[in-house]
């Protein structure tokens, strides 16, 4: 088992630092809501993540292979709401990020959401915890409506269970030393992706972001929505 542990540790580790929906999601949320944002939406993610693989564990990811309905519910529901997140990131890039945009709380940045709560007399610390949870639930929906995740696990873990060992017990580990790798990539996106953000605080540079990740969104909405079941 420890032989297969680490071929799948070498395996997942690749796949997961290469760039994706996700590392997009944490990267864009780091930049433009700092570290504890971007970290929230990782939270999200991974949230996701154990969920899946719970579902593989028990057989539940089999119904996106055996099922059209469920595959395809999955694939436009997600497509959906990529495209919003995609229509929205280029909605707010064309705003001003101006004091009077701050005030009237149109601020996307977790700067704009503190403004915003101190001028209808609410607390920074309030708009800061609804920014967290905000980017916690876009993590959990962008992984939890991808089904390409749900075939990810099914189809990569069940190949790293050697044969005898219990299904559901190698499937919750392969899937804790899955989590744990993203967990340390996306503590180092969210890191430099925040560190980026508070040395770049030019209107400039948060619309051509908001532009970036618009189009990226908008991109892997349609890449989604072209995918055929295996």
């Amino acid at each position: 088992m420890l032989t297969s542990l680490l071929w799948f540790a070498g395996v997942a580790a690749l796949i997961n630092v290469t760039p994706g929906l996700d590392t997009m999601l944490v990267l864009r949320t780091s930049v433009a809501h700092g570290r504890t944002g971007g970290r929230a939406a990782a939270f999200g993610i991974l949230t996701g993540c154990l969920a899946w693989g719970a579902a593989t564990a028990v057989g539940l990811t089999a119904l996106l292979t055996a099922s059209r309905l469920a595959f395809d519910t999955l694939r436009v529901g997600g497509a959906v709401y990529l495209a919003w997140l995609g229509v929205s990131a280029l909605w707010r890039s064309r705003r001003r990020f101006t004091g009077r945009a701050a005030v009237d709380g149109t601020e996307p940045a977790a700067d704009g959401a503190v403004v915003a709560a101190e001028a209808e007399g609410g607390s920074a610390d309030g708009a800061s915890g609804r920014g967290r949870r905000a980017a916690f639930r876009a993590g959990v929906a962008t992984n939890l409506l991808n089904p390409k995740a749900g075939i990810f696990y099914m189809s990569l873990i069940p190949q790293f269970i050697p044969h005898g060992a219990p299904v559901f017990g190698s499937t919750l580990l392969l899937t804790a030393v899955d989590v744990a790798e993203l967990a340390l990539w996306y503590w180092v996106v969210s890191t430099a992706a925040s560190a980026l953000g508070e040395r770049v605080r030019r209107p400039s540079f948060r619309r051509r972001m908001e532009q970036l990740s618009g189009v990226a969104f908008l991109g892997f909405a349609a890449n989604l929505l072209l995918t055929e079941r295996a």
